[in-house]
């Protein structure tokens, strides 16, 4: 009988998990999305590579937001077993307020190990192919981004203006600055010009106009009839390199090793480890190892809520109390993060704090139940 009401009392709390992350994630989710829409509008990447990069994004949120779920689901199905006197069917059968804790402990462990598993392999992973979804891109929107009388810089070291667009979908009056590097850049202008798409790449047909080229402030120019210029060979604005939190772990702890024992280390595509972003990544790997010891922390916050009844007069301040603790943890997580990877003791503190709020926490918990059987 233990065992079956145990086992409804985690499946409640699994299924308040799921549903609640569902829900809050895509709502995150769509919120985010939206954020994104300058990707199509701004970057003119197509609507297959944005919908890919959001949806990628999901996994990043899911992992942001277990924790506080998973304290929410714990906190809520405490309070309705107190509301329903269901507790009461626990401490009947014999069951002891530690054991209660020790179960819900253990359970917490659980959603401990798979947030590591998603900071660790899925969130980089998923992340990394967003990414790179937006690096291979052709930049399919451009053409619609072209608007009359209006500067566009959609991809780097081009800017386009256009002065009108007939009916006939041409562009009259262009002008295209060609900044081919540092001290070298080229202005074309031309009466007209036609957008098309030849094997999966743009190009404008530009008519009637002159390259007007200018290397280290000597100019020169000559004039054309009609010339075919390239735009997929220019990349997007949108950040393309990758970002540390789109980095294996793997990686990074051999970047480690080589910052700290000098071992040997592979380099990787746009990624430097360095000196200067030893304590970017020190912060990463301690997010992703130990961040998610703060689930069994708020697990045993919320557990506290078992030691007091309905019917006590502190009852629904200490409701207040612990749910204040349990979301206080989570940004003290949030704010340690950021100091972590400073030096050796801010991430020997990062990595100490929950262990020790856990040992105190349990330790108070333990103290307590043994005098009340003891009394």
């Amino acid at each position: 009988m233990k065992k079956l009401i145990f086992k409804k009392l985690l499946i409640d709390i699994t299924a308040f998990f799921l549903i609640s992350s569902l829900t809050l994630g895509l709502i995150v989710w769509v919120i985010q999305a939206v954020n994104y829409m300058d990707f199509i509008t701004e970057d003119g990447h197509s609507l297959a590579v944005y919908f890919k990069y959001t949806l990628l994004s999901l996994p990043k949120i899911l992992s942001r937001i277990l924790p506080f779920i998973f304290f929410i689901s714990v906190f809520y199905n405490l309070i309705k077993l107190e509301n329903n006197n269901e507790l009461l069917v626990y401490w009947t059968y014999g069951v002891t307020k530690l054991k209660f804790i020790n179960i819900l402990f253990k359970f917490s462990l659980i959603f401990l190990i798979i947030q590591v598993f998603l900071n660790i392999y899925v969130v980089p992973t998923s992340l990394d192919k967003g990414r790179d979804y937006i690096k291979k891109s052709d930049l399919d929107f451009f053409p619609s981004l072209i608007k009359e009388r209006k500067f566009i810089d959609t991809v780097s070291d081009l800017t386009i203006f256009v002065d009108q667009i007939n009916n006939k979908g041409e562009l009259i009056n262009i002008f295209l600055k060609d900044q081919i590097k540092d001290g070298e850049s080229q202005i074309i202008h031309a009466k007209r010009g036609i957008l098309q798409k030849k094997n999966g790449k743009n190009y404008l047909v530009l008519l009637n106009g002159e390259f007007i080229n200018n290397l280290n402030g000597k100019v020169t120019n000559f004039a054309f009839d009609k010339t075919n210029f390239d735009l997929s060979k220019y990349s997007t604005k949108s950040t393309t390199y990758r970002k540390i939190q789109e980095v294996d772990i793997k990686v990074l702890i051999s970047c480690l090793k080589k910052l700290y024992l000098k071992t040997d280390y592979k380099e990787i595509e746009d990624f430097v480890c360095t000196d200067n972003s030893l304590k970017n990544i020190k912060q990463e790997t301690l997010k992703r190892i130990f961040k998610p010891l703060y689930i069994p922390v708020i697990c045993l916050i919320a557990s506290l809520l078992i030691f007091a009844s309905k019917d006590n007069y502190f009852y629904n301040r200490l409701k207040v109390i612990l749910f204040l603790l349990g979301i206080f943890s989570l940004i003290a997580s949030e704010i340690s993060v950021r100091y972590s990877g400073i030096d050796e003791t801010k991430s020997i503190i990062f990595v100490g704090i929950p262990l020790l709020l856990i040992f105190i926490i349990y330790s108070i918990i333990f103290k307590y139940t043994y005098f009340k059987t003891h009394a």
